[in-house]
């Protein structure tokens, strides 16, 4: 989708959530599924609940200050046996009840500590939408088209005013340098459709695309293999040929670091297998041009 998904479409004839509902679901690649996190939000639930038990840890500690400095068998053994705590705790405003009170509410309280931990991970492991798909939402929301108001109103306007406060369930594919440049600066190529004549969100093919990559990548890496064998093929001289060698990897280099995703090390392997058919070549006797020359 130019600034947005992939095919699909929406119903035209809904408003309010029914309407982004069917924005959101237009999409086959699931591009339009982005919520807000709340940051703010979480970050403050966060620091409430570790405030809670913070105060919590320091209630035991008093607790197990004053079990610590009490001589009587019976509080030395319930601090040390589970089954005398547990039966201890029965009698109703106890000491030990109000410890074993404590203990439950610790459990409760860590457990949902932990998991508001685990859940705000997770949800920060999510990938924010692309700066295109993004956009496109953003215009359907407000209804660019139609005069520039929310499609929710309310507190709910300004839920997608900023895209780092959103995060994409769909996790989009890795996409190499090329192909977001053809997403980004090719779209007449690809175009699909548009979902009606009054809309700016155009549907493009990933499909094209990707056929579109596959054919460039293989046109690449034949001229800079077939290419340079031939090009050294019909040089003679030893320094013109290194110098030559030379300018091919660091072209080849540059071509894997723009058009491609590779790592460091990745690039650094293909080079060294690039240089060295390179000079297999031209230390061998193909064709009877190597060595001295002719």
């Amino acid at each position: 989708m130019t600034e947005g998904g992939e095919n699909g479409g929406f119903e035209a004839h809904a408003i309010g959530f029914a309407s982004l509902t069917s924005v959101m679901v237009s999409c086959e690649d699931y591009s339009m599924m982005m919520y807000n996190r709340f940051d703010r939000l979480s970050t403050r639930n966060l620091l409430y609940l570790q405030s809670e038990l913070a105060a919590l840890q320091r209630q035991q500690d008093e607790f197990d200050r004053e079990d610590f400095f009490d001589a009587q068998t019976d509080v030395r053994n319930i601090a040390r046996s589970w089954e005398a705590f547990e039966s201890a705790a029965k009698v109703q405003g106890s000491n030990a009840a109000k410890r074993m009170a404590l203990a439950k509410n610790i459990r409760r309280k860590i457990k949902e500590y932990k998991e508001a931990v685990m859940v705000d991970a997770d949800m920060l492991a999510l990938r924010r939408p692309s700066k295109q798909t993004f956009r496109a939402f953003n215009q359907l929301f407000v209804n660019v088209d139609g005069g520039r108001f929310p499609t929710l109103g309310g507190s709910s306007s300004s839920l997608y005013n900023d895209r780092h406060d959103i995060s994409a369930l769909a996790r989009p594919l890795e996409e190499d340098r090329l192909t977001s440049f053809l997403r980004k600066h090719c779209l007449l190529l690809f175009l699909e459709r548009y979902p009606d004549r009054d809309s700016r969100l155009a549907y493009v093919s990933t499909k094209r695309i990707a056929v579109a990559v596959g054919i460039i990548n293989v046109l690449l890496a034949a001229a800079f293999l077939f290419g340079a064998i031939y090009n050294l093929y019909y040089v003679d001289q030893e320094k013109i040929k290194l110098g030559l060698i030379a300018g091919y990897t660091t072209a080849f280099a540059l071509c894997i670091s723009l058009v491609t995703n590779a790592k460091r090390s990745e690039i650094f392997g293909a080079c060294a297998a690039y240089a060295a058919v390179l000079v297999v070549f031209v230390s061998g006797s193909l064709g009877g041009n190597s060595g001295s020359g002719h």
